[in-house]
């Protein structure tokens, strides 16, 4: 029990980041072009209020999915598919935030019966095991290059002459940087060390060090306008003056409008955006309960995680109540990997990380006490645990070398784990067909491949339709 409840930590700790980035995403967006109307109703953005939300939704959610799946896996607001909501969907002319709300519940609604029906199960069940194997390399990746770029290590060089560099100008400056490569330092030698919770070791050892940082050389965050680049990225890790509790706002729980958006922007556009959603909804969750299933060692034969059924069904149901809420589609979060890493491997750690949310609904400033340098060591260590999976891929067999190789390089260059998997679908279903082994290729794998090549092309679907 001590195993997973410090496993359910780890992983609250690794993405507990949400409730600071998700109201900053979704939150200081208005509604729609030209009117300004911020999430809640009101003239200007209620960050407090979609923080609360953003905590009590993952915390229900993440307790369901221990309770139903007994699954290591936590939920919250998915990032990507908030982003999504805010800038393609609420920011539409004529839309309102509770119209996109309601676009998140009826994708939530519609990808349910999808579960219910088998349909999305027995998708996933077609996918060949080295395109599972692919999907958990390529989140290892993705995860690490997540870590890399939330502590800044890796960063956009301000002269833009390349897509990315090492810290500031080539150069590990700064405070904060020193901080995260305590954190890993402490994390990987721990690690090799076999020592017990070395994750969550490494998180709050690093947090001590940057709170104490702060507090002799008031280093200060990252401003927008890129000043004070060797500042925190996020939030400054301060020790909170109001005290430590703070009374949430729930106020935005139950504001959305189901069918409000057709008559804003017709039925044609509503379907492409709820399509949008649930493809890119459908697949991450399959890729991460792979990735997280297989970090833990409890995939079966044919690579698939136990009662994925009830897995997918919570994940489902995650969606809706994102939407209901007010604060974006919840996901399945592949930072539970960190969790799997530190020892988690049933529903006890995802009911840990759900209690600790909803604890954090009142503690917020002390959520905030904890800075990305501080927590995204786990996410790099982890990714190189997930890396390891590679060999399980026959690199001299192209049928499949090429299109694993495209799933995993994809989903970092591209920050997106549809996109990699997407890629690695169409790669494979035509290397086979080319072969002359399209019998070898699971009806559902031609239907999917279809789906992402329509995917791939919505941008020019909405332009020539006019959305």
């Amino acid at each position: 029990m001590g195993t997973e409840i410090r496993g359910g930590l780890v992983t609250f700790f690794t993405m507990s980041y949400i409730i600071v980035l998700n109201p900053l995403i979704i939150g200081t967006v208005g509604s729609s072009l030209g009117e300004g109307t911020f999430l809640g109703g009101g003239d200007a953005p209620n960050l407090a209020a979609v923080a609360a939300a953003t905590a009590l939704v993952a915390g229900v959610m993440s307790i369901l999915m221990g309770v139903v799946a007994n699954f290591p896996i936590a939920l919250a607001a998915g990032l990507g598919l908030n982003a999504v909501v805010a800038y393609s969907i609420a920011f539409l002319p004529g839309m309102t935030w509770p119209d996109a709300m309601g676009l998140v519940v009826l994708e939530g609604l519609i990808i349910l019966v999808l579960v219910l029906t088998g349909f999305r199960t027995a998708v996933f069940k077609a996918v060949p095991r080295e395109l599972k194997t692919a999907i958990s390399v390529g989140i290892g990746l993705f995860i690490a290059f997540i870590g890399l770029v939330d502590a800044g290590f890796v960063r956009i060089p301000a002269s833009m002459a390349t897509p990315v560099e090492l810290g500031v100008a080539g150069s590990v400056a700064g405070w904060p940087m020193l901080v995260f490569v305590f954190g890993l330092v402490l994390s990987i030698v721990l690690m090799t060390r076999r020592v017990k919770g070395a994750l969550l070791i490494s998180i709050l050892s690093a947090t001590v060090l940057a709170v104490i940082i702060e507090a002799v050389a008031k280093v200060g965050p990252q401003a927008i306008d890129g000043s004070n680049p060797t500042g925190w990225e996020l939030n400054s890790p301060a020790l909170p003056e109001d005290g430590i509790i703070a009374v949430p706002d729930f106020s935005l729980l139950g504001q959305f409008s189901l069918f409000g958006s057709i008559e804003k922007i017709g039925i044609l556009a509503v379907v492409l955006l709820v399509f949008t959603l649930l493809l890119a909804d459908f697949f991450d969750t399959m890729g991460t309960m792979v990735a997280v299933g297989s970090e833990a060692g409890l995939l079966d034969e044919e690579g698939s995680p136990p009662k994925s059924k009830q897995i997918l069904i919570v994940d489902s149901i995650g969606a809706i109540a994102g939407g209901a809420g007010s604060v974006s589609s919840n996901t399945s979060y592949i930072e539970s990997a960190a969790g799997v890493g530190d020892g988690a491997r049933t529903g006890l750690a995802s009911v840990t990380t759900g209690v600790a949310f909803l604890l954090a609904t009142f503690l917020s400033p002390l959520v905030d006490m904890v800075p990305f340098e501080a927590a995204t060591p786990a996410l790099v260590v982890v990714g190189f645990l997930m890396v390891m999976q590679v060999s399980g891929i026959d690199w001299r067999n192209y049928e499949v070398a090429i299109p694993a190789f495209l799933t995993i390089v994809l989903m970092p260059f591209t920050y997106s784990i549809t996109v990699g998997m997407g890629a690695g679908f169409i790669a494979f279903v035509i290397l086979k067909l080319a072969a002359g082994k399209a019998r070898d290729v699971h009806p559902l794998m031609w239907g999917t491949a279809v789906l992402f090549v329509i995917y791939f092309g919505l941008g020019p679907i909405k332009a020539a339709l006019g959305i």
